[in-house]
């Protein structure tokens, strides 16, 4: 698999290099390259506790990226889900510790517990006052003899290095977090497994399956599970976190493993907040990338019942970027539609002719969805049939409230809904196009002229033409030939989408932007997808 980096032996330290030159002088790091790769904060003066943590690196921005003021005094960087070694562990320790002392905070893996622990020891006989924690978050595997430690160690982090800026003295930082890592608790889900640099995908994930509690190195979870959406998956982790909730209100900290969309997190967002747990989730840390796993496309859920003492360290101010914050949790809340855009709709009225042809329409596009997703693949971004189906479905739930009996109101209402449901270009040319053939109506065209007077004003607007690619090579046939009925329409329509197969310069529309050998062979979407309507009018 290919990945923007230019050697596997290099990806280590050239990342961290790359996070230097733009850290603004804040960061710097130990000359010990390659084997020892220890960022540490610019302005560290000694006088307080140094907490220093690490591990492999492809956790990114953990846990170089949490180095700073109020939280990590130094990160040692193991190569891509390796343990550093016990040399740069030790330097780590030695470059930042005074009088004050150290604390490292040791995710659960047997190469970190080893190498962190000597390193410990060595310091110690250096006459350097060193502790260590072991963060064991992962609850994803009940029968485990050593629990891992996952993203709840942002919260160790967090609580830890408040303190520290603060000036407390290192047995109370120990305690404290401790006492963190006693109640805080951690799962995780993925859809697919992550790419390591210089090593084959491991594709054990199939389609339509994700695995739940699955590691941060990619290491299997406890089991694979259908996965059928964003509601169910969050459901299905909190049923696991459930168990291990403290009493009162829950901070929780809701981690992208890594190649998750921001769109898609927002949506887990939601889903979390009305979750079995939803109530009791006084604020969340994220949704933001905060532990990952190199691009695995998945998220992480970690449950902790602070103290009212131990939120305020959470929400104490930290310069850094990578730390996305504590955001409490609360309603949703609107504002009125401005004066002129709550639509105004006309009386309800039955139909069944109407209502039935209505109908008809919106199952073949549903039906059409992924065909034209896939076909738009070729030429676009792949949502002509999502689009399309959308506003199907949002016309079935409006049948009820639409006047039917009217066929000029009905164009009107249709136009309306479709500007609302709709997004896209094709959208606003749908709407224009059903408004234009209702007011076409109104002055007493009768319906087939109506639609061709529809078809000229969504030429106007849009520009397009027959010969363009777009969805007029078959919708301006298909009116043309209605007169002679549906069938004629129909044929008359998949002539003109097909041959769009062959326009291989696009004249309108996104297909425009593309060089011809992205179009030949591959009818335009929009075009299709008016052959297949009238095709299952027919």
């Amino acid at each position: 698999m290919d990945q923007f980096i230019n050697r596997r032996e290099a990806v280590v330290t050239e990342a961290i290099d790359g996070m230097l030159q733009l850290s603004g002088g804040k960061l710097k790091r130990l000359d010990g390259y390659p084997h020892i790769r220890v960022v540490v904060r610019a302005d560290w003066d000694r006088s307080r506790v140094a907490l220093v943590s690490g591990g492999g690196s492809g956790h990114e921005p953990a846990h170089a990226g949490f180095v700073g003021p109020g939280m990590l005094t130094a990160a040692v960087c193991g190569d891509v889900f390796a343990s550093p070694s016990v040399d740069a562990v030790l330097a780590a320790i030695l470059s930042v510790t005074g009088s004050a002392g150290c604390l490292l905070i040791v995710k659960n893996y047997t190469g970190d517990r080893l190498n962190f622990g000597l390193a410990a020891e060595r310091a110690r006989a250096f006459g350097h006052k060193v502790a260590m924690v072991i963060v064991d978050d992962d609850i994803s595997l009940p029968d485990i003899a050593q629990a891992r430690g996952v993203a709840g160690t942002l919260f160790v982090h967090k609580i830890a290095g408040a303190m520290a800026e603060e000036g407390a003295a290192l047995d109370e930082i120990a305690d404290a977090a401790t006492r963190v890592i006693d109640r805080v608790a951690s799962i995780g889900m993925s859809l697919d497994t992550c790419a390591v640099p210089g090593s084959p995908k491991d594709a054990r994930i199939p389609e339509g399956k994700a695995e739940l509690g699955l590691g941060i190195h990619g290491e299997a979870g406890i089991e694979q599970v259908a996965f059928s959406g964003a509601e169910p998956a969050v459901a299905m982790m909190v049923e696991r976190l459930e168990p291990h909730l403290g009493d009162g209100a829950h901070v929780a900290l809701l981690n992208n493993l890594g190649g998750a969309t921001p769109l898609e997190m927002s949506v887990l967002a939601h889903e979390l907040t009305r979750s079995a747990i939803g109530t009791r989730l006084s604020a969340i840390i994220g949704p933001a990338p905060i532990m990952t796993s190199l691009d695995m496309r998945g998220f992480s859920i970690s449950v902790f019942p602070a103290t009212e003492a131990e939120l305020a360290l959470l929400v104490a101010p930290t310069p850094l970027v990578a730390w996305p914050g504590v955001s409490p949790v609360g309603a949703i809340e609107t504002l009125p539609l401005p004066g002129g855009l709550t639509p105004i709709r006309p009386g309800a009225s039955a139909h069944p002719g109407h209502r039935a042809l209505i109908e008809q329409s919106c199952a073949l596009f549903i039906a059409a969805e992924r065909d034209l997703n896939a076909l738009d693949a070729h030429t676009g971004d792949g949502d002509t049939g999502s689009t399309l189906a959308t506003a199907a479905h949002a016309l079935e739930d409006a049948l009820d409230n639409m006047p039917l009996a009217d066929l000029t109101q009905l164009f009107r209402a249709i136009g309306m809904e479709l500007s609302q449901a709709m997004g896209g270009s094709s959208g606003v040319l749908l709407a224009i196009f059903f408004t234009a053939t209702g007011d076409a109506c109104a002055k007493g065209e009768d319906p087939i002229d109506a639609l061709q007077a529809g078809l000229r004003r969504v030429q106007e607007v849009g520009g397009a033409n027959p010969g363009d690619r777009t969805m007029i090579d078959a919708l301006a046939p298909a009116l043309d030939a209605l007169p002679q009925g549906v069938d004629a329409a129909a044929r008359a329509a998949r002539e003109g989408a097909d041959a769009t197969g062959s326009i291989t310069r696009a004249r309108a529309g996104r297909a425009s932007y593309l060089a011809a050998d992205k179009l030949s062979g591959h009818n335009d979407p929009g075009a299709e997808a008016v052959a297949r309507l009238f095709e299952g009018l027919a």
